[in-house]
Formats: C-alpha cells, structure tokens, sequence
C-alpha cells in the first residue's frame, strides 16, 4: 500500500458535515434528511447482525478509504455491517417515507427496526426502499448488510482489484454515495424523463409516478434564469411536448440550462434541461464528423476515473467533485470520458452547469480477464483485436449467462439514471474487451433505449462493426488515420505520459506509457503529441481524442494533476495553446 495522501478538501472535513448537498438535482423536493456522517460498524464473518460494533466508519466513505476511519480491507468472505439511529419526525396520514442509496458496493441488505426492508446488487446504481410500514416516530434503527465479492466475480467492478498495481487500482465496499431520506405523498412523481426536440423546438416531457398506470393532470412551468418561459397542462406517466421558439441551446461554449418545475396533486418537485443534440453528419469533404445542435464539434477530452487518495471512489466535498470538471475546462478540453464508473448524480450536474461532454462508460464485469488476449496480444499485433468475435465467451471472460444478463440490466439502469442529463454525448458499453460480449446486439439495445446519443461500442479494439465510431486506443505508434465510409474515427485513449512529482505521489512506482523527469519536459511531451499526431490527422477523418487522463491515481503518474490535486503537472498555459490550435485546426477545415 502507498503512503496516506490527503486533498485540501479531506484534510479540512469536518466529520459532523459531509457531503450535505440535495444529492438528486435533476429532481428536487423541500424535504430532504442527509443520513451520511458516523455510523457503527463491524466486520465479520458471518451474516447475522454482530451483538458488538467494532468502531465507527464515516459514511459515505468505504473501510478502505483512509476518510472513512476504518482502514481495512473487505474481503470476499468477509461482512461489513453498518448501524445508526435515525429520528423522525411525526408520521402522517398520506405520506411515506422514502430511503435512497446514492451505491453500495457490491450487494447488500436492508434492515429498518430489525425487519428486512428490501436489498440490492450491484455497486454503482442508485436504490430506494419504502420503508414507511417499518417507521415509527422518533428513534428508528437503520442496519446495513454488505458483501462483496470484487473482482473474484462476474459482478461489475470497474478497475477495482484486490491485487492492486499499475492500471489496477484498490478494490473498495460498501457504502459510497450518499444515504438519504424524505418525504412523499402516497402518489409521488419518481423519475422525470426530459427529451430534447431540437429541430423542433421543443421538449418532451415524461413525469413518472411510483403508479405507472395511474394518468393525472399536472402543470409544467419552464423558466430561464429565473424568467418565465411557458406553463402548461400536461398528464403523469404519458409524453407530453413543450413548444420552446427561439430556445437557447447548451453546448460547452454556452451551457444554458432551463429550470423546469412539476405540481401534481400533493406533490412538487423540481428539475432542469438542456436543449441539445447530438448526430453524426458529413462535413464539406463527405468525411463523418460528430455534431452537436447541427453544427461540427471535435470532442476533445481526457480519460477520468474518479479516484481520490483519501475517499477512493468518494470526493471529499462537493467542491473537490467539481474540481476536476472546471480545471479541465479552464485547460482548454470540452470532454470528459467517464472511465468505468458511475459517479454521484451531482458530478453529472457539475458538467452540466459548467459544461462539459460526457462520455460514460458502462461498469465493466465478468470473470477474471485474460491479460493476454485483451490487453497484450492487441498493443502488439493491433490487427489481431479487429478479427476475432465476441461471441468466444470464454476467451473474453463472459462464460457466465447471469452475468450477461446483469450487465444488460445495469446498461439498462445505467441509461435510465443518467438520461435527463445534456452533458451526456456517448455511450461506451464496453472497453478493451474487458468482458465483452455481443456487442453489436448490446449496441442496438442502447440504441433503442436512447437514440439521442452516440455509441462507442468497443472502445479500444474487438470492434464488432457497430456503433457511431471507428475507436482506436494508440499509446506506441505513429498515428495515422483513415476515414470511414460508414462511422466516424476516434482515438478514444492516447499519451498515458508520466512524470512523478515526489511531493504529491501516493507511492515511489511509475506507471505510465512515456516517462517525463520535470513538469517542463511533460509538457514538451504533450505539445508534440498534439502538433505531430493528433492535429495533422484531424483532415485525414479524426473526429475525436482521448488523452490518459485527468489524474495521478496510486502507481498511475500520467495525470495532468497530482493524485492530491495540489499542482497541475503541466503548463497550463501552453495545455490551453495547444488546445485552442487543435479546435482552430478542426474549426478551419469545416
């Protein structure tokens, strides 16, 4: 393990305050009771509540998680069991209590006063429990089961690893989003669903209620900066369109949001949108370039894991979750490629607000992966990952038919979550091969669940001829591309380079795809990467970038910021140089 690294943002957490911002911006209601802070804990090897708790874990940071107190590693045979006391207020007649679960990782059980209210699976999407027949008025005990198996199952894990080194970082459980409770009427609104008809000039509206089957009258009212838009009559659980003429769009250059606010019988609650689209069209030399409310855009982004040296998969405040986002788009990037994980709803809002393009990833499974045949056998015969099928199970660690269908739920769950988002450009179902499996059927799915946005359908390699875009990951080779008759090309991960700067790195190893010695040479580095590979094949098809990554992470040192993010470990006003004349390039040939 690596030394204890801290951020600004965790050496100044205050235990009694953490992470207390409404958790659920794109539907927001008054009441909101933030569950995170001190809870009990145990870890054990048996399934049954513990008489005795170990100590305290705060929540909602994992035990590995030098944040959480706790400092230990789950392991698959192992429980972790969490306890609090919750107050409630007086119940009331027409109303339930709901309690939400930002993710647990990976399964786990949910007790309410020693009664079984409900469990999940899977590590990285949001759940909610009616827990109103359980509640009693004042002291309530909240008792949380987990287990988790990490990498030693089919499960979704990301780039979690109990053996963690190099491109594999430390596995962690158990609570990791914000837990939270409130208030509802009987009939409440669960989920809006805010379809952007740009050529249109409208939006399509979507309120969903815990009684899909139950139509009601509600009003709609749309304001812009406080301004009112429009108001109308629209029915629950059916589309309902609003005309918007002369809207305002939302692109990274101007990312205009619209407040949108929901009255339906008691229930109120508010939310926001973005009036975007995203296509794929032919530029003046028939070449297919990626477009964005009609017009060309190069996406020009960065790899993002999403990890922190003291809360892991968990920011330390809301303002280190933003951190990231705004740095990036003060260097110059308008993408970010949300690499195998599913962040907070809050950080999507972030990029929303700032505005910045999102490609998310889906949560990679299966079994244990086959280094050899995903990861080597392709960066050294790179033909090799264009020929073979990814219906050879076996080979990409996919054997396991629950598997299959779980990820397929997730995908599913995944879209569904993160829909009403505008920074939301790509879909990337799967990555490197890292269990992988009928891609060109799972790309079809995507697409009908949401035809508003891109797909990446094998990022890296083990292209199956579907999706939007022609991927390459290069780290070694000259690059030079050529365009598709039928999908657009994109290098979705490049440079990797390293520099290790000793006052801000989590350990002594470097792990990385081109080693620099000084900020001054990383920079050199990155500035011939831009002018010799990426910008003089943007006329020759290249639509998009990727470069590794947004941060250090434990042996990874080839971020553009320290693992703490104390320093920026490039030349930010060269980065900004050399993006603005990678844009300028793109922009000139259209």
């Amino acid at each position: 393990m690596g030394k204890e690294l801290y951020t600004r943002w965790g050496r100044t957490l205050d235990p009694e305050h953490v992470l207390e911002e409404y958790p659920r911006p794109g539907l927001v209601r008054e009441n909101c009771l933030i569950l995170n802070g001190y809870w009990d804990y145990a870890i054990t090897k048996k399934k049954e509540h513990p008489e005795e708790y170990e100590g305290r874990i705060l929540v909602p940071f994992s035990p590995e998680a030098p944040l959480s107190g706790v400092n230990r590693q789950l392991q698959p045979d192992e429980f972790l069991h969490y306890a609090r006391t919750v107050i409630l207020p007086e119940k009331r007649d027409g109303y339930r209590y709901l309690l939400h679960f930002g993710a647990v990782d990976q399964g786990c059980e949910i007790y309410w006063n020693g009664k079984r209210a409900g469990g999940h699976v899977g590590g990285y999407l949001p759940f909610t429990l009616d827990v109103t027949e359980f509640a009693v008025e004042g002291k309530n005990l909240l008792q949380v089961l987990v287990w988790d198996l990490s990498d030693t199952s089919y499960h979704a894990k990301g780039k979690q690893s109990l053996e963690r080194g190099g491109m594999w970082y430390t596995a962690q459980s158990g609570i990791w989003q914000t837990v939270w409770m409130e208030t509802v009427p009987d009939h409440y609104i669960s989920r809006l669903k805010l379809t952007p008809d740009y050529d249109h000039a409208r939006i399509r509206v979507k309120v969903l209620t815990n009684i899909p089957d139950r139509r009601v009258s509600a009003t709609a009212k749309v304001t812009l900066r406080g301004e009112k838009v429009g108001q109308w009559k629209i029915t629950a659980n059916r589309s309902c369109d609003l005309e918007l003429p002369g809207f305002e769009s939302w692109s990274p250059e101007s990312p205009t949001l619209y407040d949108i606010r929901i009255e339906m019988e008691q229930d109120i609650v508010s939310g926001y949108f973005g009036m975007r689209k995203y296509s794929m069209e032919r530029d003046k030399n028939g070449i297919l370039r990626f477009f964005l409310n009609n017009k060309p855009c190069y996406h020009n982004g960065l790899l993002d894991q999403g990890y922190f040296p003291d809360g892991l998969y968990t920011a330390p405040s809301d303002e280190a979750l933003a951190y990231d986002i705004q740095t990036m788009k003060d260097l110059g990037f308008n993408m970010l490629r949300k690499h195998i994980k599913i962040e907070p709803e809050r950080w999507y809002y972030h990029c929303d607000r700032i505005g910045m393009l999102v490609w998310q990833d889906m949560v990679c499974g299966g079994d244990r992966y086959r280094s050899w045949f995903v990861t080597t056998m392709p960066n050294i015969f790179m033909w090799t990952g264009r020929i073979f099928s990814d219906r050879l199970y076996g080979l990409f660690s996919r054997k396991n038919g629950e598997g299959r269908r779980e990820f397929r739920k997730e995908m599913k769950g995944t879209v569904r979550h993160l829909y009403s988002h505008p920074c939301i450009a790509v879909w990337v179902p799967f990555n490197e091969g890292w269990g992988q499996f009928d891609a060109a059927k799972v790309s079809k799915e995507l697409r009908a669940m949401d035809p508003s946005r891109l797909i990446d359908e094998a990022s890296g390699w083990f292209d199956q001829k579907g999706g939007d875009m022609y991927s390459i990951h290069n780290y070694w080779r000259k690059l030079r591309v050529r365009a598709k008759k039928d999908r657009a090309v994109a290098l979705t991960e490049c440079g990797g380079y390293s520099y290790r700067d000793p006052e801000h790195s989590w350990c002594d190893e470097v792990y990385g795809y081109r080693k620099y010695t000084s900020r001054e040479k990383l920079t050199s580095g990155i500035a011939r990467l831009w002018e010799k590979e990426l910008i003089p094949n943007i006329r020759r098809g290249l639509a998009a970038s990727v470069y590794t990554q947004v941060s250090d992470i434990e042996d990874e040192v080839n971020g553009l910021l320290t693992y703490d993010r104390e320093s920026i470990k490039v030349d930010a006003e060269k980065m900004r140089s050399e993006n603005q004349a990678l844009m300028q390039a793109y922009e000139y040939l259209q």
